[in-house]
């Protein structure tokens, strides 16, 4: 039986996930991973519970790295399992999947001036945490239209805001100073961004109600340090 998008996006918000359909491109996906041809994904993204589903969950608690990460791999692959499909995960790869391009088809968001996507409700405070593909999918809504990107009329109060002066517009793109973005995290200056979250995201006025609380902008700010310093030692 052809899974239906509905169905699925019923499944996907009962474990705290927001279900987006989107059509991979040839070459998307490697072609010698398992599983029949994906002609058809759901991205499912992180919503308004995910973050309580998350810290009630075994993975939350059970002290091993990477714990929502691993969440993630095993709630997407019951659903992928229940339906009949395969689950994608951001860490996959090398070759990784183009989440955010997937991102841009499925749902309605741009390209921000800092360069995570800005999403038209969860303002810079999307994520998506994992895909499931499918050889054919029934009942899935047609894409977003676009519309204007916000960022176009706005001031750019995202870009002055950063204490460390990380991010700048550059004719190539969005410039983002990674080593800059973490001295200033590991002094004492930095305790505002650690404890609450990136000041340059604050600041953005779309989907301030989707911003991270004190315990969830922690928990992703340590993670961020530790992944870099990991990446500093093994450089």
């Amino acid at each position: 039986m052809t899974p239906r998008f509905p169905e699925i996006a019923r499944a996907a918000a009962a474990e705290g996930l927001r279900a987006a359909a989107f059509a991979p491109r040839d070459g998307e996906l490697p072609a010698d991973r398992p599983g029949a041809p994906a002609a058809a994904g759901v991205l499912l993204a992180a919503d308004g519970t995910t973050w309580a589903r998350f810290q009630a969950s075994p993975e939350a608690r059970d002290g091993a790295p990477d714990p929502l990460d691993r969440w993630s791999a095993r709630v997407a692959g019951a659903l992928a399992d229940r339906f009949g499909g395969r689950a994608v995960l951001p860490g996959d790869g090398p070759p990784w999947a183009p989440f955010l391009a997937w991102a841009l088809r499925a749902e309605p968001a741009w390209p921000s001036r800092l360069g995570p996507l800005l999403h038209a409700r969860r303002g810079l405070w999307a994520s998506w945490r994992a895909a499931l593909v499918f050889g054919a999918l029934e009942g899935a809504p047609p894409p977003p239209a676009p519309g204007p990107r916000p960022c176009d009329a706005c001031p750019a109060a995202c870009l002055r805001a950063c204490p460390a002066g990380a991010f700048a517009e550059t004719p190539q793109g969005p410039r983002y100073d990674v080593p800059a973005c973490v001295a200033h995290l590991e002094t004492p200056q930095g305790a505002p961004c650690r404890e609450g979250g990136c000041l340059a995201r604050h600041a953005c006025p779309v989907g301030r109600a989707a911003a991270h609380g004190p315990a969830q902008a922690a928990f992703h700010m340590a993670a961020f340090l530790r992944a870099r310093r990991a990446e500093g030692a093994a450089g």
